[in-house]
């Protein structure tokens, strides 16, 4: 399918000590990861200004306008919800910006891969949620590091629908859960928590545009529907160690190096996007999503057949 070849226009980043008055942001301070390792979460963190989000907000609604629909919408092809930092450029670059590298750094080490990028998007005054669920539970990789960062483009208020975080739930381990649930859910497969949790703990994360959150691929949360009127838009980054693993035996699952070195050579790396070569960025993000759904698919295939503590 084609994809536009109009120049991407690159954001101006701010210096690190605008985004943050006082003293910039190289990684977090040994007191943030241990609060992040106690409570599966860290909120908030700031990854931009929000200038710098809403240039950001603005390449996506050009890109949505160049494909036809909303990334969430049904109007649009799914692949162009997922993976974009394999496609565009501005998409790439809001995945690895070096501040928020430093912050995954001090949690994970320094070798460092993008899994999955998503975006998380609920339009204005709709029913759309993510219902109470782990990551972890169809992606498939072992150890059970994989960390993601939730950047908002916009404002993630209670109204809109931010996140919610059970402190401490990444402790429970992997739980059951329930796929194709229901048709309101975002995630990639409807799917919805049944194990055991306390939910009333659940602590609201709201981000203003340009701030992001941590959570551990094993901490459970949720958001509701969006009751505001603007759209709430979120990009989540997958991060994993190089040490980590994918489970499937059918096929090499992809990953982009984007820090450090990768001497395990689990994943088939990713060349990042380049601006003039568009129509062989295209072809890499079409395999790229391809090889990541199917990939997922067994997953959830194998966790209804066999249960999550199995796999």
């Amino acid at each position: 399918e084609a994809v536009s070849t109009r120049p991407i226009r690159r954001a101006t980043l701010l210096p690190h000590d605008e985004l943050c008055p006082g003293e910039p942001m190289t990684g977090l301070r040994d007191d943030q990861v241990a609060q992040y390792r106690r409570d599966g979460y860290l909120s908030p963190l700031s990854a931009l200004s929000p200038l710098d989000a809403n240039r950001y907000r603005t390449e996506l609604e050009a890109f949505e306008a160049e494909i036809g629909g909303k990334v969430t919408s049904g109007a649009a092809d799914e692949k162009y919800r997922y993976r974009l930092h394999t496609l565009l450029p501005w998409a790439h670059e809001l995945a690895t910006l070096p501040n928020v590298l430093d912050v995954i750094e001090s949690v994970i080490g320094p070798d460092i891969l993008i899994y999955m990028t998503t975006f998380f998007i609920k339009e204005a005054r709709t029913a759309a949620i993510t219902s109470w669920h782990q990551d972890a539970t169809y992606f498939g990789l072992r150890p059970y590091e994989h960390i993601s960062a939730w950047i908002a483009l916009s404002p993630a208020t209670p109204e809109s629908g931010c996140m919610q975080f059970v402190p401490g739930s990444q402790a429970l381990g992997q739980l059951d859960h329930r796929a194709h649930a229901d048709a309101k859910i975002l995630n990639g497969a409807s799917q919805k928590l049944t194990g055991a949790y306390d939910a009333d703990s659940a602590v609201s994360a709201p981000l203003a545009p340009g701030e992001f959150s941590l959570h551990h691929t094993l901490t459970i949360h949720h958001s509701s529907a969006n009751h505001s009127d603007d759209r709430r838009i979120g990009f989540a980054v997958s991060y994993i160690p190089a040490r980590c693993r994918h489970l499937g035996e059918t096929r090499r699952a992809p990953a982009m190096l984007v820090r450090g070195r990768d001497t395990y050579v689990h994943f088939d790396l990713e060349a990042p996007p380049r601006e003039g070569h568009e129509a062989e960025a295209a072809r890499m993000h079409a395999d790229s999503y391809a090889r990541y759904r199917a990939n997922y698919n067994d997953q959830v295939a194998l966790v209804t057949e066999f249960g999550e503590a199995r796999v």
